[in-house]
């Protein structure tokens, strides 16, 4: 068989044992999925820092060390991206700014309710409505407005005044009161909220914001235990981003650079959206030469890596600021702690645990993309996926129903096999045709005795 043949037999084997391992069984035996989100997790924390109880939960389950999160990695675009598995130019929750150039509209954190802004994608929970289950979320960015009008089935309306214990007993109640709800989300603040006070290198304060986090996953535990829904409830706990140190030395000020008059603000630090309000080559020109850590991009140059750059929400002009630097446009450092950098930096990821009756015991994977996620929850839950840019392909390992040889170690085995097949083929082939040796001169001596002597026996 030729090399390609084979590779092509193998690819579709490959494929086939994928498809046959891809079943869930019926939907109405499936169980729930918890989604839990800790706001701006970084993903080192888990080596600096003690946690126990998150010790305990993913010891048990799957630890991926890293997530690649998307850009620009803020609290509301990568939430969005995690429930619908979308790039932010795809979902177009794009910064936690936002100005919409042919509505003139305007976003914020405090005004999102518009259903424009959330429409241009569909997030999980309306999915899982639509396949006649019922969803629950405590403040997760999204689940209380109207998208594709629907709501959250159950959803508590955004106020950080309530305790984490208070938003996991309202998803538990309407969990254990209703089996047809199938799919939760749980979002809390901490420990973004400390991050951006006291900086992620303030051991002293950084210790009592990440203790509470562990206590908190020891209370996810022991409450989902006292339900009965521990052992038979799928529960996913990761983050949106990361947290970098600044400092006010690392300030970068536009307003040494441009005029206030040029530009309009969208946005700002550490990636600026600027509307021009001049010739934008000409703006951009100035910002290109502000400073040595920020890089400035006109819209259609933004790297492709970014996927940044199909929406119409992205304004003509965008700034980045190297780790750890803020951009302001007069003034003193608002925070020592921020995120929203380039999604390539460490410390911009999360990580993501996972335990439950689909996920693999004791499994570790050194890093995803976070988009991915949403078709991994799409088939635990057994629903199709919306178009997404992720893959399960790259995640289906978590999974205990999977097989999980890699095909690139299974290609290289049968090559390798396959050569050593070749290689023994020619060298046999080889001997049967060599010639008789001339270092045996009786040969032909004893070949013809041989025939005297055998001759009367063959008749």
């Amino acid at each position: 068989m030729h090399l390609k043949a084979l590779l092509c037999v193998l690819a579709a084997c490959y494929e086939s044992s994928v498809s046959l391992n891809s079943g869930n069984g019926t939907q109405k035996d499936l169980p729930p999925l918890l989604l839990i989100s800790f706001d701006g997790f970084r993903a080192d924390y888990l080596k600096t820092y003690s946690f126990p109880n998150l010790q305990k939960f993913f010891s048990d389950g799957v630890l991926i060390d890293h997530l690649t999160n998307v850009f620009i990695t803020k609290t509301f675009p990568n939430h969005y991206s995690l429930a619908t598995g979308l790039y932010a130019e795809s979902h177009g929750i794009l910064a936690s700014q936002m100005f919409d150039p042919l509505t003139k509209k305007n976003f914020s954190v405090q005004h999102d309710d518009d259903p424009f802004w959330w429409n241009e994608a569909t997030p999980i929970w309306v999915s899982v409505q639509k396949w006649g289950y019922k969803s629950a979320a405590a403040m997760w960015p999204g689940t209380d407005l109207m998208i594709q009008n629907h709501t959250s089935t159950h959803f508590m309306k955004y106020d950080s005044k309530v305790s984490f214990r208070e938003r996991l007993g309202n998803i538990t109640k309407w969990m254990t009161e209703d089996d047809s709800v199938k799919f939760a989300a749980l979002y809390w603040e901490e420990p973004d909220h400390t991050g951006h006070m006291y900086g992620p290198e303030n051991t002293t304060e950084m210790v009592k914001a990440l203790k509470e986090v562990d206590d908190n996953v020891g209370f996810v535990m022991e409450q989902l235990n006292q339900t009965g829904l521990w052992g038979r409830i799928n529960v996913i706990i990761t983050s949106d981003h990361g947290m970098a140190q600044c400092s006010k030395d690392r300030l970068i000020q536009l307003d040494h650079c441009v005029s206030r008059n040029s530009y309009v603000v969208v946005d700002l630090t550490p990636v600026a959206a600027i509307l021009p309000l001049i010739e934008a080559t000409d703006l951009y020109n100035n910002l290109s030469n502000c400073h040595t850590h920020m890089k400035a991009y006109l819209k259609d140059a933004i790297p492709d890596r970014l996927h940044y750059r199909n929406n119409e929400r992205i304004q003509p002009i965008i700034l980045v600021a190297d780790e750890g630097w803020t951009i302001v446009q007069q003034g003193n450092l608002p925070r020592l702690g921020d995120h929203g950098y380039d999604n390539s930096l460490r410390s911009m990821h999360p990580f993501l645990a996972a335990h439950g009756p689909a996920f693999r015991k004791g499994y570790r994977m050194d890093s995803i993309n976070s988009v991915d996620l949403y078709p991994l929850m799409c088939h635990i839950l057994g629903i199709p996926e919306m178009p997404n840019n992720g893959s399960f392909s790259h995640i289906r390992c978590m999974l205990i129903s999977q097989t999980c040889t890699d095909l690139a170690v299974v290609v290289g085995i049968v090559i390798g096999v396959f050569i050593v097949l070749t290689t023994l083929t020619f060298l046999f082939r080889l001997m049967k045709n060599r010639e008789p040796s001339s270092s045996r001169p009786f040969a032909r001596l004893e070949l013809q005795e041989d025939d005297d002597d055998d001759d009367p026996l063959l008749e």
